[in-house]
């Protein structure tokens, strides 16, 4: 009788002990959502703000008072934006550049990984190191000499100019070639005894075997080329072939006094790179991390 009685008293407190663990963990959980809440708000509000002024009048933003949020939205400051400059046209031609140099990054960037990754020649090793250290240099340090090309080139104003320049990346390089480092050898030996050639190695079996490096290299690729100022700023004269981020400079100088129309051009333009990161974040994540570690 006396056994049973210990039995029940440790079945007990071991209950006891399970359910005070388990209601620590929901409060150690509940607590860090409570901080990543409060983080989150605190890194947003100035987004959140910023679109809150978007759609308030001038009226209500130059007065004496806290006004989050505006007591008649309005659409007008949009509609002044894209009267007051080309915003159509800059946001076409941003999507154009964005969209061809992601493109050209991710098939150049493929290939020289490949090359890198699979291929054996003299000297491969040292021309990486080479490709690599093309990172430590600043771009300023090379925009003198890349205008001077293209202005002999007869480029200035163009598309080309703000494409070809950017089309392959040391970072895309190092991306892909620690991807593909994960694969076996004995993968591209197997393609070749069967008669594959390496454009159809890279296309038919690589590619769609890397598609989160993709995901990864085309979300971060299209972030950096939609938010070029510099670059685009020295080389476009015409308003033909200024990107957004240069209208946005120009709405500043159109009229001081309507900071809330500049907002909503600078929402608008931010819009279409918020929207990439968010639906790739999770490729971009994975791509990061998939070639850091092997097995």
């Amino acid at each position: 009788m006396e056994s049973i009685l210990i039995s029940v008293d440790r079945d007990t407190n071991r209950d006891e002990a399970s359910r005070k663990a388990v209601f620590r963990r929901k409060m150690k959980k509940a607590a860090l959502v409570t901080v990543n809440l409060i983080m989150t708000i605190f890194i947003l509000l100035p987004l959140l703000y910023a679109v809150s002024i978007a759609f308030m009048p001038s009226s209500e933003l130059f007065t004496m008072e806290m006004n989050l949020i505006p007591e008649s939205p309005t659409f007008e400051n949009f509609r002044q934006a894209m009267v007051k400059i080309p915003l159509g046209r800059f946001i076409f031609n941003s999507f154009i550049v964005a969209g061809c140099i992601t493109l050209g990054q991710i098939i150049s960037c493929s290939l020289a990984a490949f090359s890198f990754s699979f291929l054996d020649f003299k000297g491969k090793n040292f021309l990486f190191m080479v490709v690599m250290s093309t990172m430590m240099i600043p771009g300023e340090a090379t925009i003198i000499s890349n205008y001077l090309t293209v202005s002999g080139l007869k480029w200035l104003d163009s598309y080309q100019v703000l494409i070809i320049p950017y089309l392959t990346s040391a970072m895309g390089i190092f991306l892909f070639r620690q991807f593909y480092k994960s694969f076996p050898a004995s993968l591209y030996e197997s393609a070749k005894i069967d008669g594959c050639s390496n454009l159809r190695f890279i296309f038919s079996i690589l590619i769609p075997l890397t598609k989160s490096a993709i995901g990864a290299m085309a979300v971060y690729t299209f972030i950096n080329a939609w938010n070029m100022y510099m670059w685009p700023l020295l080389v476009t004269g015409s308003n033909q072939m200024r990107t957004v981020q240069i209208g946005i400079g120009m709405l500043d100088s159109v009229d001081s006094q309507s900071i809330s129309m500049m907002i909503a051009g600078v929402v608008m333009i931010i819009v279409p790179s918020i929207s990439v990161f968010i639906a790739g974040q999770r490729q971009l994540i994975r791509g990061m991390f998939s070639g850091a570690v092997k097995g």
